[in-house]
């Protein structure tokens, strides 16, 4: 792929976990006038938030499965389409019915099924369309969308929510449509999708080859793929249930809250944001740099955590602490998206990154109660929790990742993020990675 047009595809893709971010984000300055417009507790209000994580969260490894046995257009698109229309089917309810809830919540739930399909198999179509120092590239942008998506959530829920109470629903199909289109039309299929019109005899079969062949990946390579997902999911976790604090405290003691809060979250975020890139640039192809900026990068979060715990009680004091933090996490994830992206070949490429996906969706979703939970505690006891979560993922890191050898300049032209097993223990030729 020539380098100009290389990045209308990756932009393109890296667009859509921007958009699933906002699935849940954007909401969450309007949900205390949603309760009040629709007549519902705060518990009841919440499950607009639930009703989309948990579905996501359960149909995103199906999801993975699909991709590979159809290709990643076939599952991305439609699933875009489902995650605009769910929007939809929510905003014009909140529109015309007298008592919408109900059939919000089934938006809601049409909404997380679709983003299933996003985010995931986006990640691993980079894989399929990019190889070596420019995947890790596109990952640290894809990365960097992910972050710029949670920086943008409040801001633009909270400008949306001017309008009407129910109009950030409408946010969702009008951002869809557009990038279905031109992801149908400017991004290449990594391959000829196998036909879905193939004989039922020959997709018995390839079915059963495609559950042996994931079942001996994860026998293989199963430990190492295990601490990155527990890798990616502390991070978040990390990361949101941090974020929670901040935005407790900010509106608690220092009664900042609404647009002027959400700025403020969002420096933390800014700092991910450059630092996913940078990443990227920075780790290339070279699996013992992703290694050792993986677990430099938690040894930093839980620098910046331990930090925080002394200074917990000061707002701009904690931000910075925070900041830091957040820079080991944009050291963290673009490692880790690279290493699983290019862990297997591209026919169960969508699975794996997909129960990867899976894993930080949970991280997300369990930081904040989790926080919540450990606010009982003295705030010292709350953020050394955390540091030591990121201190013993980085001790499993060192143990259990062990990067093959790489290969020598000018050597093999066969590069290790297109191979499938790029870890010690593989059976690839040496002097190949």
């Amino acid at each position: 792929m020539k380098q100009k047009a290389a990045w209308v595809p990756a932009i393109l893709l890296c667009l859509v976990p921007w958009l699933m971010v906002l699935g849940n984000s954007v909401l969450i300055p309007g949900l205390p006038e949603m309760a009040e417009r629709m007549h519902v507790t705060r518990l009841q209000i919440s499950l607009l938030i639930t009703l989309f994580s948990l579905p996501a969260g359960l149909v995103i490894p199906f999801a993975g499965m699909l991709s590979d046995r159809f290709g990643r257009r076939w599952v991305v698109v439609p699933s875009l389409l489902l995650f605009g229309i769910g929007g939809l089917v929510a905003g014009l309810a909140g529109w015309w019915m007298r008592h919408p809830y109900g059939v919000v919540l089934a938006g809601r739930v049409l909404q997380g099924i679709g983003a299933a399909g996003t985010a995931p198999i986006a990640m691993a179509w980079i894989g399929d369309l990019y190889r070596g120092a420019q995947r890790a590239r596109v990952l640290g942008v894809n990365e960097a969308g992910n972050a710029l998506g949670k920086v943008m959530s409040p801001i633009v829920g909270s400008a949306v929510g001017l309008l009407a109470w129910f109009a950030v629903f409408f946010v969702f199909p009008v951002l869809c449509v557009p990038l279905t289109v031109l992801i149908w039309r400017l991004v290449p299929a990594e391959r000829e999708a196998k036909s879905p019109r193939a004989p039922a005899e020959d997709a018995d079969s390839s079915r059963g080859s495609y559950l042996h062949r994931l079942r001996e990946v994860f026998r293989r390579e199963g430990r190492w793929l295990s601490i990155a997902y527990l890798g990616g999911a502390a991070a978040l976790f990390t990361l949101f249930g941090v974020l929670f604090y901040l935005s407790d405290l900010l509106e608690r003691s220092y009664g900042i809250d609404g647009l002027r809060k959400g700025l403020v979250l969002a420096i933390p975020l800014f700092v991910l944001t450059g630092t996913s890139i940078a990443t990227g640039m920075i780790i290339r192809k070279r699996v013992r740099r992703m290694k050792w900026m993986l677990v430099g990068g938690l040894c930093v979060m839980a620098a910046g955590l331990i930090l925080g715990g002394w200074l917990a009680n000061r707002a701009w004091p904690l931000v910075g602490a925070l900041s830091v933090s957040a820079l080991g996490t944009g050291c963290v994830l673009p490692s880790l998206n690279m290493l699983i992206t290019s862990a297997v070949n591209r026919d169960l490429r969508g699975v794996v990154t997909s129960l990867y996906g899976s894993v930080r969706f949970l991280g997300v979703a369990a930081g904040p109660p989790a926080v919540t939970f450990l606010m009982r505690w003295p705030r010292l006891v709350l953020f050394g929790a955390l540091a030591a979560l990121c201190l013993v993922c980085a001790a499993l890191a060192v143990w259990l990742i062990r990067p093959a050898s790489e290969p020598r300049r000018g050597g093999s032209a066969s590069a290790w993020a297109s191979s499938p097993r790029p870890l010690r223990g593989s059976t690839h030729r040496k002097g190949t990675t």
